[in-house]
């Protein structure tokens, strides 16, 4: 599914990585802090492996219900490069992008969960 970024003006005070319930803690300074799960955070990659080289391209991503996040590297001053625990490291999340991942996660979520359910696959497989 690709994603539109939205424009924000606010940056991240504060980013943890809860190993034990695989959860992304990313608090910003307008006061908002959004928990999102290692497996929406996979899902949701912005790399080219999912979304394909131009729309319609893009691949359901499914099995990712037991990812974790193995390692977080900053990408300069705009976003991060998170290495999940099946190997994937190439999508750079935005400020923009994790802002908006957190503000519609019910939208985006539920979204996600129907196309599995439509296309016959598994999120534990």
């Amino acid at each position: 599914m690709r994603l539109k970024a939205d424009s924000i003006n606010c940056q991240p005070t504060e980013i943890k990585l809860h190993q034990v319930s695989k959860v992304l803690e990313v608090s910003f300074d307008d006061g908002n802090t959004f928990n999102l799960p290692c497996e929406y955070l996979r899902v949701f990659t912005p790399s080219a492996e999912a979304l394909g080289h131009a729309p319609g391209q893009e691949i359901l991503q499914v099995g990712k219900q037991d990812i974790g996040i193995s390692e977080i590297k900053p990408v300069g001053n705009y976003g991060i490069a998170p290495t999940f625990t099946d190997g994937h490291k190439s999508g750079i999340y935005t400020w923009e992008l994790l802002y908006k991942l957190g503000k519609d996660y019910d939208t985006l979520w539920g979204t996600y969960l129907a196309e599995v359910e439509t296309s016959g696959q598994s999120r534990t497989t």
